[in-house]
């Protein structure tokens, strides 16, 4: 095995950064070759050219690209006017234990948003955070053109709206003011209304329903749910946040499920963690018992028996959010509330109870 002297290491690396520094090309270095300012030669990489001409333009661009110039892109966008960047930030609630971003329903929010925002020729930033104070610091770090916010709470959203010029659009907010933010949310009510009716209609007499509050948006989906199926025979589970707890508490409610033969989750996620759990304790789904979810996140099509559940359109979302986000920076449109359809995917999971 070779030694090394770590001081000689140290001096061995110093000296590498010292070539590169100097054979790195500098805007000095090109403004000297043509005879230019380094004030035009940075307007031209920056994209302030509007008092630069076109002859001009085009040396100092092929002389940077001759020379290899490679420009610090975060320095090219927070030096333009426009940074092209819009922020996605999303609350890291305790319920993602540590996984924010791999939870279905956030994972597939990203992916249409990145769709859209590179569409409209831009930069996605994504955070996860809790301190909403943090959230005016990220955005005015960057000089962004705008932000999509997920999962946070009213007061936090008229917070931001009266400490910061940003425009920015929530997704399923539940807000006591609306028009003073661009919320875009979906018919939650309407949603756990189809569930109810489609388990009714299949003959089921007896449901449970999982959720982890009874508040904002899991509330409608509960009370829609109820209305279409007869709150009488209806019980709510309110569950614990964490799976480990979670668990625990399913094992107490081991009677609930046996008497009843459908369950409507609030969430996908709720409802495949619910499915894995009563298929290790040798329930059968859906002869035993049936079970729905709501958002129609993909991982429905990847748990066995393939998941049912109310159908979100993620991509039109999106559209919209960039949409107005876009336009709320050229003031064209007011603050207001967006309200999207949803629509019931039946799969494996749920069908007719047992005579």
């Amino acid at each position: 095995m070779m030694c090394y002297d770590k001081n000689t290491t140290v001096r061995s690396t110093e000296n590498m950064e010292d070539s590169m520094e100097e054979h790195r090309v500098r805007i000095s270095d090109i403004a000297e070759e043509l005879g230019l300012s380094t004030a035009t030669v940075s307007n031209v990489l920056h994209g302030k050219t509007k008092k630069v001409s076109d002859e001009t333009i085009k040396r100092v661009q092929a002389t940077l690209e001759e020379r290899r110039y490679i420009p610090s892109m975060a320095g090219i966008l927070l030096a333009q006017n426009s940074s092209k960047i819009i922020g996605v930030v999303i609350n890291d609630h305790e319920k993602y234990e540590g996984h924010t971003l791999e939870d279905a329903f956030i994972a597939s929010s990203l992916n249409h948003l990145s769709t859209e925002i590179e569409r409209n020729g831009m930069f996605m930033m994504v955070k996860k955070l809790t301190d909403i104070e943090e959230i005016i610091k990220f955005a005015s770090m960057w000089n962004m053109e705008g932000l999509v916010i997920i999962g946070f709470c009213d007061q936090d959203y008229m917070y931001l709206r009266n400490h910061m010029r940003i425009p920015f659009v929530v997704y399923d907010g539940y807000c006591e003011k609306p028009d003073r933010i661009f919320n875009i949310t979906i018919d939650n009510y309407d949603g756990g209304y189809q569930v109810g009716e489609y388990f009714r209609n299949l003959g089921h007499r007896r449901a449970l329903c999982i959720a982890d509050n009874n508040i904002c948006v899991d509330k409608e989906r509960y009370d829609g749910f109820c209305a279409a199926f007869g709150g009488e025979n209806t019980e709510l589970l309110l569950v614990p946040m964490k799976k480990t707890e979670r668990r625990t508490f399913y094992q107490k409610q081991m009677e609930q499920f046996r008497h009843a033969t459908a369950v409507f989750a609030v969430s996908d996620y709720y409802a495949i963690d619910l499915i894995r759990f009563l298929t290790e304790q040798g329930f059968s789904i859906p002869k035993d018992i049936s079970v729905a979810g709501f958002d129609d996140t993909p991982s429905c099509e990847q748990v066995v028996p393939t998941l049912t559940s109310v159908r979100q359109d993620g991509a039109q979302r999106a559209e919209i959010a960039i949409r107005k986000i876009l336009e709320m920076k050229e003031k064209k449109t007011p603050n207001t509330t967006t309200q999207l359809p949803v629509k019931l995917v039946e799969r494996e999971s749920t069908g007719k109870p047992k005579a």
